[in-house]
């Protein structure tokens, strides 16, 4: 193009060449680039944009930021890859100054729940029931005052507040300090007092925000509580999390659960029990659990398992070997399948963890009983859902709801035992999330007839993997910082067991905060198994890595080399403590502010 054609255009304009320098130019494109000259120079150092980009950018808008102003660029129609192309600069500020404005003030919705408020209201002595609701309002408000927005309350332990994405921005710049505020009130209390928040905003209508918001607090108390979870259009977001989950005493909800399951189970033609893929003791176990459920009731269960590892060996041939059990490939369960057939998915609440997620599809009609804290990813539309993420196993949820199944008929010795057994290797043998109703349950199963040295015997380990565990131990990696980190060599298709036994064994030595323990499987995988006392949440952390679990114990498995994983999970490690350590920084130092006020 000619030199003094683009001088005349009134608009900035420049020629990029088939290299991606910028051939020409007009005086004009100093509005854009305040440089004296800019010929010569890479297109996209100075915009960011790409030669090859350009050529979509008159069907798919390309904006860039400049000197203070806004410009959308657009390219001449006959633009050819293989010749130089003419770049025209539009200034669009004010429309985009507009629609910042606009984003900025778009309707957000934030719902906030008291965590527990009947067992914190029960456990207050009686002339202080009244104050710590009372407290907890004030502090709501005062907060909802910082960012101009009303909040009001719906219910004993419900609030609403509405504001707007720029307000939201700003709380989570503060990290939702309201948090820690509401978790300090009168700390003499022997119960932890938190709040949940749930969060949406949305460009589609203020009613998808209004969703988005109450599936943003059902997702924050399904991990447990004590948290802020922002969902928006694009993705979710979350904040908080530093206390564990309280074990709920009121038992009505697993009766209300056990006659909803009894009713799909009665009104089914089939019923299908799944775990996760590779289950374990846990995910075996309260399958076996729901297959009695199903007897109870005269139906006849199919158990979906397509493998199994050497470490449910023992207790998975038990359970052939008695030919009392239909045990099932994904396969055969999806030749029979019906349009009545009900699914119960025990041990997992997640599609990407299923053993089978065409059976998932398959099945109109699904029933989840999990002890794992949600995700974003998490199945939305079941008809039953009992997600109890202060249970030490799905185990433990199932010998609940069996006691309300049948008062003339009990389980028999090996299905008690399959359950103790998942609540022992969830609970490592019971010194970890576990509750008065983690010993009740084990008591019930008790009861019914489990042998604990029989349970013993489904955890033994054959020599290779003894060995590969204790070279783990020794080799181990202690900071100064109260963590450990350990890689096991070899491979094993134990190695999820083999990582969790080293993860465990390594959290008994004095001053450990918390472990990490790295394996490879027998597919190549490299497994991730952490675990803490509590001042850790590892759960976020395995999240990071694309795995889950719960606040103390947690695991994630990946495509990705060993080395890669532990550099990274090393780097993850180091940002959490450093940020937890600016957080009890601040909070000392406006405890300390509080006392020099008074």
């Amino acid at each position: 193009m000619d030199n003094n054609f683009i001088e005349n255009i009134p608009i900035p304009v420049c020629v990029v060449d088939t290299e991606g320098c910028i051939k020409a130019a007009n005086h004009r494109v100093q509005k854009v680039f305040p440089y004296e000259e800019i010929e010569g120079l890479k297109f996209f150092a100075l915009t960011g944009v790409k030669r090859e980009q350009l050529f979509e950018a008159n069907s798919e808008e390309i904006v860039i930021d400049r000197n203070s102003r806004s410009f959308k660029l657009w390219v001449n129609e006959n633009a050819d890859i293989d010749q130089d192309v003419t770049v025209f600069f539009d200034e669009v500020s004010g429309r985009e100054s507009y629609r910042t404005r606009l984003e900025r003030e778009r309707a957000a919705i934030l719902h906030i729940n008291i965590d527990n408020y009947e067992e914190l209201i029960a456990s207050a002595p009686e002339d202080y029931r009244r104050v710590i609701p009372s407290q907890i309002d004030g502090i709501l408000r005062k907060w909802s005052n910082t960012y101009n927005s009303p909040v009001m309350s719906t219910d004993d332990d419900r609030y609403v507040m509405y504001t707007n994405r720029d307000s939201i921005d700003r709380m989570i710049e503060d990290n939702f300090s309201v948090l820690d505020d509401v978790r300090g009130i009168e700390p003499s209390i022997d119960f932890p007092i938190s709040i949940s928040i749930g969060g949406g905003i949305s460009d589609v209508s203020i009613m998808e925000t209004e969703e988005l918001a109450e599936a943003a607090l059902e997702l924050a108390l399904g991990r447990g509580g004590d948290q802020a979870v922002v969902k928006t259009d694009d993705g979710t977001k979350y904040f908080g999390g530093t206390l564990q989950t309280m074990e709920k005493n009121n038992r009505g909800k697993s009766r209300v659960i056990a006659h909803a399951l009894k009713a799909l189970i009665n009104d089914a033609d089939k019923v299908f029990i799944m775990g996760h893929h590779w289950p374990d003791m846990d995910s075996f176990g309260s399958a076996i659990g729901a297959s009695a459920m199903c007897s109870f009731l005269g139906k006849e269960p199919y158990i979906v398992i397509e493998k199994h590892n050497d470490a449910l060996d023992t207790v998975y041939t038990h359970v052939v070997d008695t030919d009392e059990y239909n045990i099932i490939k994904p396969e055969k369960a999806l030749r029979m399948v019906t349009d009545k057939s009900l699914l119960i998915i025990v041990d997992t609440n997640r599609p990407s963890l299923v053993e089978s997620p065409e059976l998932v599809e398959a099945c109109k009609t699904r029933a989840i009983i999990d002890h794992h804290r949600l995700t974003e990813d998490s199945y939305q539309n079941a008809a039953v859902a009992y997600i109890e993420s202060y249970a030490s196993s799905a185990s433990e949820l199932m010998a609940e709801m069996l006691q309300h199944f049948s008062q003339k008929r009990f389980i028999n010795k090996l299905e008690a035992e399959c359950m103790l057994a998942g609540i022992m290797v969830d609970s490592n043998n019971f010194s970890g999330r576990t509750g008065v109703r983690t010993f009740e349950a084990a008591s019930w199963l008790k009861r019914g007839g489990a042998d604990t040295t029989e349970v013993k015997r489904f955890f033994q380990i054959n020599q290779e993997d003894f060995v590969t565990k204790a070279n783990a131990i020794a080799s181990a990696e202690f900071t100064d910082r109260g963590i450990a980190f350990t890689t096991t060599d070899g491979i094993t298709s134990n190695m999820m067991i083999v990582n969790a036994q080293v993860a465990d064994e390594l959290m008994t030595v004095k001053g450990i905060k918390a472990t990490f323990a790295l394996g490879r499987n027998e597919r190549g995988q490299t497994i991730v198994s952490a675990r803490s006392l509590g001042e850790i949440n590892v759960q976020t952390l395995m999240e990071k890595l694309g795995g889950g679990g719960h606040f103390t114990s947690a695991a994630a498995q990946t495509d990705r080399p060993r080395a890669e994983v532990l550099a990274e999970l090393k780097k993850l490690v180091t940002e959490y403590l450093d940020r937890e350590e600016e957080e009890r920084r601040r909070t000392l130092s406006k405890t300390m502010e509080i006392e020099l006020i008074r």
